[in-house]
């Protein structure tokens, strides 16, 4: 590979840290909160995630971009990370199944990456201090501009993403003449989901974040489903009324990770923004009610409060993480509805949760 003469790039904390890198090809600036995912495999569906729309990714495995990118691997239409900070970059990859390597993806999406940067020590940084806004730029010496712009940027508690990365238009997927009919509420919708759904015999309508019970009503569906997404579940005030609606219908719903939280606020459970979130692609689930354990593929940065989850009689805990105790799923007594706040359609080896698309599809069979 012929050398190429790298800018010099920094990422700048909210709290006036400072770590350096270099920019991987593009110049510029960008904003979001800086969070890390421990995963090994599976940058490219992190990358186009809407989950993780506008935040700034720390990826703590050494090496990026090694096995290239392959267009089909793709989990929404466009890149939607803030940014990219990593330790060592791969310019080239090797995997025959390629499409194209990473550079030549991230120029097609017009998105900033630094590389050479002691990821250890920012991620032990994030770890110790939690996650926080943040720049990366290649204006090394404009910090004093830097500060005050990143000092606007709006804080991720309270903010409202869906609306970013929802569908304008609601669209179909799988076959239509599937025997289940499910109605999606988009709310950064990831592609694995529906593919996971319609190879269960569903065909799903999904609409945008802001429709209303009626909407999904009138597709006649068999199910309802409440999907992922960015930010904090709390200001998405229509979608809880949604879920509100199916849950009182009785209908047959299935919520993952926002969508989770989403249900959880419409049972009158609160949810809260964790220190540093869980992200990545080996984090240890107990379900309570087989007793066995799986290795799940996480992405989120808030949660739902436990202590009032367990004072609700009508839910049940379900899942719990073993790192932190947190919730990771529930169900509402004597309805036909159940969440987890991980992805089982993310299958990085494992496929230990597969089980929730077929439990989903089973509850409307028995409906």
């Amino acid at each position: 590979m012929k050398y190429k003469q790298r800018k010099k790039a920094l990422i700048l904390l909210a709290d006036g840290t400072i770590f350096h890198g270099k920019s991987i090809g593009k110049e510029g600036t960008a904003f979001g909160e800086v969070c890390f995912n421990t995963g090994t495999t599976g940058y490219q569906e992190i990358f186009t995630d809407p989950s993780y729309y506008g935040q700034l990714m720390v990826t703590t495995n050494a090496h990026i971009g090694n096995y290239g990118t392959k267009e089909d691997e793709n989990q929404s239409d466009t890149v939607k990370i803030a940014g990219l900070i990593c330790k060592n970059f791969s310019f080239e990859y090797s995997r025959p199944a390629g499409d194209a390597s990473l550079e030549e993806y991230f120029e097609k999406h017009n998105t900033l990456a630094i590389a050479d940067v002691d990821t250890r020590a920012l991620v032990s940084y994030i770890r110790d201090h939690g996650a926080m806004n943040a720049v990366i730029s290649t204006e090394v010496d404009n910090i004093e501009g830097l500060k005050k712009q990143l000092a606007e940027q709006p804080n991720m508690e309270g903010l409202e993403l869906a609306s970013k990365v929802s569908t304008k238009e609601p669209y179909f997927y799988g076959n239509e003449n599937a025997t289940y009919k499910i109605s999606a509420l988009d709310i950064g919708i990831k592609k694995n989901i529906l593919e996971n759904l319609a190879n269960r015999d569903a065909y799903i309508k999904v609409f945008p974040y802001n429709s209303k019970f009626e909407d999904l009503e009138a597709f006649n569906p068999d199910g309802y489903f409440l999907s992922n997404g960015p930010g904090d579940p709390e200001p998405l005030v229509e979608a809880q009324a949604v879920a509100k609606e199916i849950i009182s219908r009785n209908k047959p719903l299935f919520g993952i990770c926002l969508g989770h939280q989403v249900i959880a606020l419409a049972n009158g459970i609160s949810t809260y923004k964790m220190h540093n979130g869980h992200r990545g692609i080996n984090h240890p689930v107990k379900n309570l009610v087989t007793g066995k354990g799986e290795i799940t593929s996480q992405n989120h940065g808030f949660a739902i409060n436990r202590e009032e989850t367990e004072a609700k009689s009508n839910v049940e805990i379900t899942h719990i993480h073993l790192n932190d105790d947190t919730v990771a799923g529930i169900k509402i007594k004597d309805k036909n509805c159940f969440s987890v706040q991980y992805h089982p359609e993310a299958s990085p080896g494992p496929n230990d949760s597969v089980y929730l698309f077929d439990q989903f599809i089973e509850n409307i069979k028995n409906n």
